[in-house]
């Protein structure tokens, strides 16, 4: 099903629930003017989702400013249903977006008294708690702000006591956080909550996690937070691993060089494609629930989600923007392209 036959899904068919930013990407072109694109790594973890095929609903209100009104036109367009249908008076956050030779993004952000984050923990709760069928809730990035801790952390802890499986995505922006000491300290807060993380090479300098390489930094982030089962480590061109409790390590990349246009939504239709797969393994499997079925996570079934994982990424970089592929093209994408792996 292609994005503009999405309709909105319904409360009662909603897996996922996704909190944190919705903004604008303003992206430098090379003639020196920007392009405005709909973005925020949360908001295309929510698009990315239901392009796969999982109910997903954004909770996060989103301003009634022209730039708000195309954030929910685009969710409503890809299937995402909005916890806050009502837009507020507070305006859409923005980030400039200068691109490397390689076409990764470096950003800077404005983000004081903007829609997003005109939210509360409790609100965050009572919107889940509307959703019978909830399996999962996700954040990270942006929402890991020291200043708002208050927000997530308790939304989070509370997700886990009821039994909902908890990702966060680390997804640091160091350059724009006052105190780093303090942000470093809140994602580490957060990752403490849950049972999928997600973390890039960067993320684990930034998070001055120990060890000779990021697998070794990986291995100990995961050990550091034994309330984890799965761990998602993304290595950009080199690939990506995935690292269990139970000690199963899978490894994909790419097996011919790819014509990246840029990387903006990488990590998020990566992210997505992983979750995607993995509920749609649990479902098949006829689960008892999401969490005991990544906890009992095979090697064969961590091999299969993180291929499909990286052919979801794959397919975001060689288009400009976050344009999160379907979950039937990351799929052919897969099974024609085979990933290399160890």
């Amino acid at each position: 099903m292609t994005s503009a036959e999405n309709a909105p899904t319904a409360p009662a068919s909603v897996q996922a629930a996704v909190a944190g930013e919705a903004l604008i990407d303003l992206i430098r072109r090379p003639d020196g003017s920007y392009l405005p694109c709909l973005g925020g790594a949360l908001y295309n973890l929510c698009r990315a989702l239901a392009r796969q095929g999982v109910g997903t609903q954004y909770l996060n209100p989103l301003s009634r400013d022209r730039f708000g009104r195309e954030l929910a036109a685009q969710l409503a367009g890809d299937g995402v249903q909005l916890a806050r249908p009502d837009p507020v008076q507070q305006v859409t956050s923005l980030a400039v977006v200068n691109l490397n030779a390689q076409g990764h993004p470096d950003y800077a952000f404005y983000r004081e008294g903007v829609a997003d984050r005109a939210v509360s923990a409790q609100g965050l709760g009572d919107a889940c708690t509307a959703l019978p069928a909830l399996q999962l809730v996700c954040t990270g990035a942006l929402a890991l702000d020291a200043r708002d801790t208050a927000i997530y952390l308790p939304w989070l802890a509370a997700q886990r006591a009821a039994g909902r499986c908890v990702v966060v995505d680390a997804n640091l922006r160091p350059s724009v956080m006052p105190d780093l000491a303090a942000y470093r300290a809140t994602v580490h807060a957060a990752l403490a909550h849950a049972h999928i993380i997600k973390a890039s090479d960067e993320d684990l300098d930034h998070l001055a996690v120990p060890g000779t390489d990021a697998l070794d930094r990986a291995r100990n982030l995961l050990a550091a937070n034994p309330q984890a089962h799965l761990l998602a480590l993304t290595l950009g061109a080199d690939g990506a691993w995935l690292l269990h409790r139970n000690g199963t390590q899978c490894f994909a990349r790419e097996a011919q060089p790819l014509e990246v246009i840029d990387t903006v939504g990488a990590g998020d239709s990566f992210l997505a494609g992983l979750l995607a797969h993995l509920l749609r393994q649990a479902q098949d499997a006829g689960a008892a629930g999401f969490v005991q079925f990544v906890e009992a996570l095979t090697a064969e079934a961590c091999g299969q989600a993180l291929r499909h994982a990286l052919a979801s990424a794959s397919l975001c970089v060689m288009e400009q923007g976050c344009v999160p592929p379907g979950w039937d093209a990351a799929s052919e994408w897969s099974r024609a392209r085979p990933a290399l792996a160890e």
